[in-house]
């Protein structure tokens, strides 16, 4: 993943986003990573490209907001999925 490719905080909305459709993969993806307790430096390095030491704010920022989407989406987001789904 490439800077171009992720916003350093996905856009907050109560439905589901056009980035949320497209980022589902990077969302299963961090919540498997913290499932399985991998450490967030570990998953902001591969996950996003982001080198934590270089610059640890913006990294947890990115890590944080991406997770906190994710499990929105686990939540309340995959209706709006499985809606889209089957029209």
């Amino acid at each position: 993943m490439t800077a171009s490719d992720f916003l350093d905080e996905p856009p907050q909305s109560a439905t589901l986003t056009d980035y949320d459709i497209q980022h589902v993969k990077l969302y299963l993806r961090l919540l498997d990573a913290d499932a399985d307790g991998a450490d967030w430096q570990e998953a902001v390095a591969i996950l996003f490209g982001l080198d934590p030491c270089h610059d640890p704010d913006r990294a947890r920022h990115v890590h944080e907001n991406h997770l906190l989407r994710a499990r929105w989406m686990t939540e309340h987001g995959y209706r709006d999925l499985l809606m889209r789904a089957h029209h």
